[in-house]
């Protein structure tokens, strides 16, 4: 007499120490009260997931469940949930604000001290339990028809769209990105979409260069032979970029963008840079040239909201980001491309 085959427990890649993985075998444990137990349908690599990777994370100890950008499918809800049931699709961010604090109450949710506090981690797994807070304020009923590869952006096309409610980017400007990864490629897709007038992407390495162009960048730069500030400058008839996104976060990019950015221009502080560094910021030129600084960090639910709506339009092409395809067994392997940089992202299939 022949037996069903024993069916294989979940896994969770586990972060031991820096480049080290374990994918272990886990229980997940059932949803309580306002909470989902989400079976993953993808996840996605991102460049924060790298930095943890390579270095760890001052607020995350080891070892840590790994990989928070996902998207899957309700396999079990908790008392008080409603609006989701067992076998919904199902698109989140991995954070939700408290809507209590100072913060909340000024409409700065981003820099709820929950936000960060009670992220999600873990999404590189078969399972992933969703809290209610996030449950609550950042859930969403995947469309029918966007694959669980686009629902899986939500979180950082989250970060994008916040950053771009900031820099508020118009039709008749030039904007300049500096750095050709994800994140920068999906600025220069966001200020194609608004219309601005050329979008212009510096950055390194051939793959990310090409991809730049492909994705409908209207010029490409290599930082390793030119001078990004000396070329730019020929912009806009000669007075330079009007809007400069600095998506690299590293010092030398944030310097880079003081340098480039024309007189009354704006720069966005995208790319967060390791701690305990800091850039020199020429006062004369702040204060004569009239520049408008802004660090966007994380996203707020109004942002989150948006980032749903353009992933079920479907319009802004995002999805081209993603490159690779990889299964969780093959995790060491994506770090190792995106290391090399031979992929933007690589959708996790279970």
């Amino acid at each position: 007499m022949s037996r069903s085959p024993t069916p294989c427990a979940p896994r969770q890649a586990v972060l031991v120490e820096p480049r080290r993985f374990e994918m272990r075998e886990f229980k997940p444990r059932h949803p309580g009260p306002g909470e989902i137990l989400l079976q993953v349908k993808c996840a996605l690599s991102c460049g924060t997931d790298l930095k943890f990777y390579r270095r760890g994370h001052p607020l995350f100890k080891f070892p840590m469940p790994f990989g928070h950008e996902f998207s899957g499918v309700v396999a079990e809800i908790g008392p008080g949930v409603e609006g989701f049931r067992p076998g919904d699709e199902l698109m989140a961010a991995p954070t939700a604000p408290c809507g209590k604090c100072f913060f909340c109450g000024r409409g700065q949710e981003n820099l709820c001290a929950q936000v960060i506090d009670n992220m999600v981690m873990g999404a590189y797994a078969d399972f992933l339990l969703l809290p209610a807070h996030v449950v609550g304020r950042n859930a969403f009923r995947k469309p029918a028809g966007l694959p669980f590869e686009e629902a899986a952006l939500l979180e950082p096309l989250a970060c994008v769209v916040h950053a771009q409610a900031m820099a508020r980017p118009q039709s008749l400007e030039t904007g300049l990105i500096l750095g050709a990864g994800a994140f920068g490629l999906m600025h220069a897709l966001m200020l194609k979409a608004a219309g601005v007038r050329r979008v212009v992407v510096a950055g390194r390495g051939d793959n990310r260069l090409r991809w730049a162009a492909e994705l409908g960048a209207d010029e490409v730069i290599d930082v390793r032979t030119a001078d990004v500030a000396q070329k730019t400058a020929a912009l806009n008839g000669g007075y330079g970029p009007d809007l400069v996104i600095e998506a690299t976060g590293q010092v030398s990019g944030w310097e880079s963008a003081l340098r480039c950015v024309r007189r009354g221009g704006r720069v966005v502080f995208f790319g967060g840079c390791a701690a305990e560094t800091s850039v020199q910021l020429d006062t004369r030129r702040m204060h004569y040239d009239g520049l408008t600084l802004l660090a966007p960090f994380h996203f707020r639910p109004v942002d989150v909201r948006r980032a749903c709506e353009l992933l079920a339009q479907r319009e802004l092409g995002v999805e081209r980001i993603i490159n690779s395809r990889r299964t969780l067994n093959d995790l060491p392997e994506v770090f190792d491309l995106l290391e090399r940089g031979e992929v933007l992202k690589c959708a996790i299939i279970p």
